[in-house]
Formats: structure tokens, sequence, C-alpha cells
């Protein structure tokens, strides 16, 4: 590189500038020819690499692209400009983890740009890693203060990582800073009703909707805590025709479909989305054929393949078809999406269940070898906690606080529970004494559960990292009719079931009845292979691609449960040592 100052240094900063200028008029051609001639000068200006790289992005050439900016960070690790530019780049193509490892350099700097820490909240965002989207928003709140944008974006994150309080006061402070879209307006509603101030909750849901008529994510969860509330599906419908009118019909339809399926009533929602016309959306058609799954898989599979057909791109398209063709038991032709599903999402569980479901149908040995009930299902009592002098003592006073954050009547939408209730609270930031002491009552466990695992190459072993984190927490409560359905947790590696509280009048044990049961897939119907009966303290860890439910209770009491998912992690404050 020429010294400043120089003819050569001189001549160069004049053809940068002017592609620039070139790039900004979207003379991309011209602006590539006077880059390589400045490269053909000087082959290490990092300027022209970066710069060449955003003319191949404007031109469709990714992979230049990204090479490009992969050169020019190589020669120059500290040009936030590159680092930004391959961030996007990564960030759209789903490579989260390739977009924090690109900005890592840059990110510690004093003051890095505003712009480099987006990319990096959203790359976090995209890793489900709301502590570390968090952390960065508010180091860009610090570093760039006095923007109500900031402050929407902070409180979102506040309450994505369960901090309601936070995110409400962060919220209001967009809010008087002149932030008062629709946005602003539902992250404060979702922070009062993790908050149970559900009147407070409806009224901000109501503000969003009043600026953006037809606005879809708070028409959604405004219905959603009117049914969680009330359990009155037909107060829902009404409020889903007064407020939704502003949506297209078949918006409107799907959106009155997912309730009334929420309801336990798949035909009216499957006839309300034919009203308003399935075969104009892929995802209608996928949605029209979950409804149609248990009934009539054939009629299923025929709207999974139009959904496929529609938008091959689709991804919920044609997980949908996976599921259609193995409630057909094609499981043949249903191996070879789950094969190149994987490809894509390797460590998706719900893929891993359903090659799981793939196998049984064909009786294939590899089915029990996945699902090793002996050596991969954990039954044990928690530890009690410092503080309590007994466990039943803890229990106890576990359930009051949990009781108290049991605000509602009915399940909410897309869960597995019927007959009940979910918490809205982050339980793993509760300050409840009894609620902070469950980290401490299952290390134990966990510990326990993780050295069981011998070394191999199966979905659960070949993640082991040595530490552990807890990827999120929440409590059921179901009464008599309560059950959950057979699913998994796709974004899981261990799951679980902690039983706080269940019926005093225990059924005889054949019956099973409030029993987990695992091993049953949600489609075809096949019968479960292992049980646990639920008692109180006991604690079952599984696989997170482990089908599982439960059966029905009937009778006076109720079934309190605290779940929780686990995922590999290294240095996490609850890391295993």
């Amino acid at each position: 590189m020429a010294n400043d100052g120089s003819p050569a240094r001189v001549w160069e900063q004049q053809r940068l500038e002017a592609s620039r200028a070139l790039i900004r008029s979207g003379r991309q051609a011209e602006a590539r020819a006077t880059l390589d001639a400045i490269l053909a000068a000087d082959a290490r200006s990092t300027q022209a690499l970066h710069l060449l790289g955003i003319v191949a992005r404007l031109e469709g050439r990714l992979s230049e692209a990204e090479a490009r900016q992969k050169a020019t960070l190589e020669q120059d690790p500290l040009l936030e400009d590159a680092a930004v530019e391959l961030a996007r780049l990564l960030n759209a193509a789903g490579r989260a983890a390739d977009a924090i490892a690109c900005t890592e350099a840059c990110a510690g700097l004093a003051l890095p740009s505003q712009a480099l820490l987006v990319e990096r909240a959203r790359a976090w965002q995209a890793l489900e890693r709301p502590d570390k989207r968090l952390e960065v928003r508010e180091r860009i709140a610090r570093l760039y203060p006095g923007k109500a944008s900031t402050l929407h974006n902070l409180a979102a994150a506040q309450g994505d990582a369960g901090d309601a309080a936070a995110a409400e006061a962060t919220a209001k402070q967009a809010m008087a800073l002149g932030g008062d879209a629709p946005e602003t307006w539902l992250v404060l509603a979702r922070a009062l009703q993790s908050q149970n101030r559900l009147a407070e909750a409806d009224a901000a849901f109501g503000e969003a909707i009043r600026r953006r008529p037809g606005y879809f994510d708070a028409l959604r969860d405004r219905a959603q805590l009117l049914w969680m509330s009330t359990g009155d599906i037909g107060a829902v419908l009404a409020q889903l025709d007064d407020g939704g009118a502003a949506l297209p019909l078949l918006g409107r339809r799907m959106l009155q479909a997912s309730f009334l399926a929420a309801a336990g009533d798949n035909g009216a929602a499957y006839r309300s989305i034919q009203s308003a016309g399935a075969h104009a959306s892929a995802e209608a058609e996928a949605f029209a054929a979950r409804l149609m799954l248990a009934d009539d898989p054939a009629s299923a599979l025929a709207h999974a393949r139009r959904a496929v057909a529609l938008s091959p791109d689709f991804r919920e398209g044609r997980l949908a078809l996976i599921d259609a063709l193995l409630a057909v038991q094609e499981e043949e032709e249903a191996r070879g999406w789950i094969d190149r599903e994987l490809e894509l999402t390797p460590l998706d569980q719900g893929l891993i269940a359903a090659r799981w479901t793939a196998w049984r149908i064909a009786a294939d040995p590899r089915a029990s070898e996945l699902y090793d009930y002996a050596a991969t299902v954990l039954t044990r009592k928690i530890d009690t906690p410092p503080g309590w002098g007994s466990l039943e003592r803890y229990l106890a006073d576990l359930a009051d606080a949990l009781e108290r954050l049991h605000a509602f009547t009915a399940h909410p939408l897309d869960q597995s529970l019927r007959g009940g209730s979910q918490t809205s609270a982050n339980l793993l930031v509760s300050q409840e004494p009894a609620i902070l002491a469950f980290a401490q009552a299952i290390d134990g466990p966990i510990r326990q559960y993780l050295a069981s695992l011998d070394l191999g190459d199966s979905p659960l072993r070949a993640r082991r990292t040595g530490g552990y984190r807890v990827a999120g927490m929440w409590s059921v409560r179901l009464r008599s009719g309560g059950f959950h359905l057979s699913h998994v947790h796709p974004r899981g590696w261990i799951s679980s079931a902690c039983y706080i509280d269940v019926p005093t009048s225990a059924p005889e044990e054949g019956q099973r009845a409030g029993w987990l049961k695992l091993g049953e897939p949600a489609a075809p119907r096949l019968d479960p292979e292992f049980f646990v009966r639920p008692e109180p303290g006991l604690l079952v860890l599984f696989p997170s691609s482990m089908w599982h439910g439960t059966v029905p209770f009937a009778g006076p009491g109720r079934r309190l449960t605290i779940a929780f998912d686990i995922v590999p992690d290294e240095g996490s404050p609850l890391s295993v040592a």
C-alpha cells in the first residue's frame, strides 16, 4: 500500500470514491472495472476488495460476494464495513453462527458501529439465544442512546429474554420519545400479559390494532389472550370478526381456524379455510393438511402435495408432506424427504422423530436403537434445595408460587396441552424464592443424566459438550380431563417433565390415567412403548426427539408440572463442570 499523500494513494482514493458513486447510481459494471484497476495496481487494497464484494452481491453472485468480504477481513479483521456486509449475507442465508464469528473482532472495539451490533443481535436471535441478543441490544442502547427505535428493539429483546417488567419500562421510554408505533404497543402488550396484567394487556393490544387495522400479530395475540382467559371460542370468533375486517379473507379464515383447532374442532377449522379457497396459498394447504392428519390422512396427503407444488421452497409444506406420508404409512417416500430435510437442519428434533416413526412403521431395528428407553429416560426425584427442610415442604412452596402465575383457563395456541393452562412468564427469570431455587433442585439429576450417556454418534450423544444450558422453562396446570397431545420439542436436545402436584386420588396402575407416555407418534396411530407414573417431586428427562404425551385423567385435583428444555453449552452459569 502506498503511503498516505503519495500520488498512488491519491489516485486510489479518487477511484474508490468514483466506484462508490457508480455503485450508488446502479452502474455496477463500471464500478467493477474501476475496482479491478485498483486491485491490478495494489492487490491488497482492502477497500477495493470490499466494494467488489458489494458489486457481486448487487449482481446476484452471492458466493463471490461472501468470498470477497472474507478475503477483506483476512487482511484487515477490523474493517467494520466488510464485517457488516458479510454478516448481512450470512444472516440472510440462515448462517447465524458464522455471522457471529465474522463480527467477533470488530465487536471487541470500544465503539463498534451500530450496524455491526444490529447484525450480531439478529444472529443471536436466529440462534435462539435471547440472553446474548439482550446483551447486544443493551450495548447498543448504551453506545447510541436517545433513539426511540433503539429503545423499542431493547424492549423487544427484554421481553423475549423474559424480563417483562424491564420490557414494559423500556417500551414506555420509547413511547415518551415519540416511538408509539404499533410494534411498540405490541411489545408493551406482551410485557403486560407476562405480568398477568390482563386488562392492561388487552387495552395495549387494542391500541396496536387501532394504529394499524389488520395488524395480524396483534389480532392473534389479543384473541389468544381472550381465549386463554375464558376458553370461550364464540367470544374469540366474534372478536376476530370485529377486529379482523381489514385482513384479507384467507388470512382472517386461517386465524379463525387456528382458534377453532385449539378449541378441538378441527372439522370447523378445516371448513373455515376451505371457505376462503385454500388452493390459493401453500400456507393454507399445509395448514389444511395438518388439520386432516388424524381423521383423514389421505386428504391430508393431497393437501400437503398441493402445498409443495405451489411453493417448493416453503418448508412448512415439506414438513406437512412428511407427516402426511407417515400418516398413510408411505414410509419409504417419507424417508427420502426426511433425509433431504435433515441435510438442511440436522439438529431438528422433529425430523429425527419423523425418521424414528418411519423406522418403526418398517419394523427397522434402528427404531429401538434410537428410542432406547432404558438408557435415555431418567426418572429421579429432584433434590431439596437449601432453605427447605424437606422435599415435601419445598414442593408445597413451589406449587403455591406457580399457582399465582397461572392466570388462565385455556391453553395457548400451538401447544400440546388440552384441558389446562400454561404460564406466560419465563420461569428462568423469576425472583420467587421457590422458583429461583428450582435450578439447584434439578442440577443434580441433570448432571447424573449427562454422565450416564455413553459416547456415540446418535443425535443425543453426539451433541455432548460437557455443559448444558436451560433454554426455556414453563409450568402447566391440567384439570380433570386434561392431557398432552403426543409431540416433540424440535429445537431442544433434552426435554423434561417435573411433577410438582398430582391428583390425590391416584389411579390403579393398570389404568395409567395421567401417566406420561413415550413412543406414540402423532400419526399414524401406533401404541406408546413406555410409561412413567407421575408422583410429586419426580423429574423425567428424555431426548427432545422422543415422542411424548400424557394419558387423560379424570377426577378432583390438579396436575401441576414444570417443563424445561436443555441444550448443549460451554461455560454457562448452569453448565456441567
